[in-house]
């Protein structure tokens, strides 16, 4: 058993270090409720947004009208890859990690090639240290101080990349936050866009226009296509910066009640040991006693 220093060295390292992850618990809980309250008035604007981007999409006459739909065979799969930029978040970094290396082996397996574009350094480290080129890190600003403009820069590099040729699909690798203490690492395909009908593919999309279109459908839709997927980024940082906090909240909390748990434990077996010395100290005094007597 330990002296009753040692122990005394040990309750006060614990307590400390529950001070500091209680401390950081409340810092991502505050910082969780802004960037959830900002995802959720984020929200409308996005389902607007799409609202009229399908509105329109129904008077575009055919897909070869407008480019960023254009599917054509699959040879280089591309990732936009969003995750954390610091750690002490429990299992955030790696469920999403892990997805996304079950997803290179199968395209590995297929006979595909990968392409990387990064959010957040966790990501960016993780695939270096494995030897992937990645084709564009975003460092700053960093995600948590991210704004609109991030997302139009991000978002813009990606269409350069599927226009030019240097890609045949993107797909965005993020996590999905669905509530306190649950956020799911989700794939979903960003080009082409294969999640809006165009012209007759429309189907029950074809809404009655309420406003007038100039010059033609087509000119409008693709100049308002970079708009939408400019949001669709923005949102995805939201998403994944809101699980984050999420994420992190839950790790701080268990690791401060685990610390809570050691130290009364700890003062267990400190105060066993101190009334052990106590018995042992009364014990000698009495024997001594006895001897000179």
């Amino acid at each position: 058993m330990a002296n009753l220093k040692e122990l005394r060295g040990r309750i006060k390292s614990v307590s400390s270090i529950a001070q500091i992850t209680g401390a950081m618990e409340m810092v991502a809980s505050m910082k969780l409720r802004k960037v959830q309250s900002k995802a959720q008035s984020f929200a409308p604007y996005t389902a607007e947004i799409r609202d009229m981007i399908q509105r329109v999409a129904a008077k575009v006459a055919s897909e070869e009208d407008v480019p960023l739909f254009t599917q054509r065979e699959v040879k280089t799969v591309g990732f936009f890859l969003i995750s954390s930029d610091r750690g002490l978040c429990g299992s955030y970094n790696s469920n999403l990690l892990m997805a996304l290396q079950k997803r290179i082996d199968a395209l590995k397996a297929e006979g595909k090639t990968v392409k990387f574009w990064v959010y957040g350094r966790k990501g960016y480290t993780w695939l270096t240290r494995r030897g992937y080129e990645v084709e564009q890190f975003f460092a700053e600003p960093a995600l948590d101080k991210a704004d609109f403009s991030a997302g139009k820069l991000a978002a813009q590099a990606l269409v350069e990349a599927f226009s030019s040729g240097a890609v045949d699909e993107i797909r965005l690798h993020t996590t999905r936050f669905v509530s306190m203490a649950k956020f799911v690492p989700t794939e979903q395909p960003f080009l082409p866009i294969r999640t809006i009908g165009v012209g007759e593919d429309a189907g029950d999309n074809n809404y009655e226009l309420d406003f007038l279109i100039e010059p033609d459908a087509s000119t409008v839709f693709n100049a308002l296509m970079p708009r939408y997927l400019e949001t669709v980024i923005f949102d995805a940082m939201l998403q994944s910066l809101t699980s984050e906090h999420a994420s992190r909240r839950m790790a701080m909390k268990g690791a401060t009640d685990a610390a809570g748990r050691m130290t009364k434990d700890l003062k267990k077996i400190y105060n066993r040991a101190r009334q052990e010395s106590i018995t042992k100290e009364l014990l000698d005094i009495v024997g001594g006693a006895s001897a000179v007597s």
